[in-house]
């Protein structure tokens, strides 16, 4: 067996030990000891100093979580979903619409907490998309009550995410914006801005199915 060979067989007998691992563990208690644990061991992780680590480490606490039911399971998740590596908000993002699926009172819940006391970080940015994900139960009342955040970045997700949603329900709540002149970043357009109030009347015209303006 050559040194390639070696390294696969390592692999996959590592791969086989995690599973034994994990199952063990989610085994080992019922879920809110296990979920105290977690939550633990996510606030130790955030604290090392290598930054790798403390990524591996995560995501592994949030794919845990996951499968364990309880609010502490979803705010660990919504924790992560603050995270500063794409990945873990990735794998938090992914991890939490397919508990909503299954327990989305749980997940509403959470997130009008966050709504309530005006959290501010990278979760309310992501969240409206996640949101307009969910076609059952209806999460448009909550998507809408993004458009009131302080942030004006959230507030231009929370647009984005009514168009993704397609609901022209939304427009009522879109057209408080109108006059808003906050700017914000255009992701897909480099150094360039506009106003809250744009997006939103190009939003609503989306919405309402009007044609574009063609160039003469």
């Amino acid at each position: 067996m050559n040194a390639a060979d070696k390294h696969l067989s390592a692999m996959f007998d590592a791969d086989r030990s995690l599973r034994r691992a994990e199952e063990a563990f989610l085994e080992s208690a019922p879920p809110g000891p296990l979920l105290d644990i977690l939550e633990r061991s996510f606030a130790a992780a955030e604290k090392l100093e290598d930054d790798d680590e403390s990524v591996l480490r995560i995501l592994r606490l949030v794919d845990l979580a996951a499968q364990l039911e309880g609010e502490k399971a979803v705010t660990i998740l919504l924790r992560a979903l603050d995270h500063h590596e794409p990945s873990v908000r990735v794998e938090a993002g992914e991890a939490l619409l397919d508990v909503a699926y299954d327990r989305f009172k749980e997940v509403g819940r959470a997130i009008e907490r966050l709504l309530d006391r005006k959290h501010d970080g990278t979760s309310m940015e992501e969240l409206p998309f996640v949101l307009a994900e969910i076609f059952d139960p209806d999460t448009l009342p909550l998507i809408v009550r993004f458009l009131d955040h302080p942030s004006a970045e959230v507030v231009a997700c929370a647009i984005e995410a009514t168009v993704q949603r397609g609901d022209p329900l939304a427009i009522r709540a879109l057209e408080k914006l109108l006059d808003d002149k906050r700017r914000v970043s255009l992701p897909d357009v480099e150094d360039a801005e506009a106003p809250i109030g744009d997006l939103a009347a190009d939003a609503i015209a989306t919405l309402a199915g009007e044609p574009e303006d063609e160039e003469s």
